[in-house]
């Protein structure tokens, strides 16, 4: 039997991260949103508790992206993506994560300053708001593509990068 030529070998591994992102597809979101309800949980814990406190929303929102982040990669990487966690990896889902707080910000100020909501009621909110941008975000810092993830497990184990295309 002839040697598989790249393009075939380039093939396979497509069909094969398509198999894969299908069959997650059902599985990742019940899994991200149950660390995403433990990591909502712990922002809201402390902002709210910080609040309560009488520290700023702006300050307590620092202080849960420092914690959440590290609780939401740890679980991320472990339950929801089931990947090997990278500092590549970290770096761009704590980038990602960081364009929540100008949002949270905004989205409190509004609730907040503006509306005088209380912030027992404007943080949940403003969390369940930006809960869709989280899932893509964190797919995309940690999982990647289906294409990066299939190529990624053809890689030796050793390693915590992908498998080299071939450019033509």
């Amino acid at each position: 039997m002839a040697e598989a030529t790249p393009e075939l070998k380039a093939g396979a591994t497509k069909a094969r991260a398509i198999k894969v992102g299908a069959a997650q597809l059902w599985q990742t979101p019940a899994r991200f949103l149950s660390v995403g309800l433990v990591c909502a949980a712990m922002h809201n814990l402390i902002v709210i508790g910080a609040g309560l406190a009488h520290v700023h929303y702006a300050v307590a929102c620092v202080i849960s992206y420092i914690v959440v982040v590290l609780l939401g990669f740890a679980l991320h990487v472990r339950f929801t993506f089931e990947v090997k966690p990278t500092i590549a990896a970290f770096a761009r889902y704590a980038l990602s994560m960081a364009a929540n707080y100008p949002i949270t910000l905004a989205l409190l100020f509004l609730m907040c300053d503006l509306a005088h909501w209380p912030l027992a009621i404007a943080a949940p909110l403003a969390t369940l708001a930006l809960f869709v941008w989280n899932y893509a975000a964190s797919r995309w810092a940690i999982a990647g593509t289906p294409a990066s993830r299939a190529a990624s497990a053809e890689a030796p184990a050793t390693s915590t990068l992908p498998a080299p295309t071939r450019q033509a």
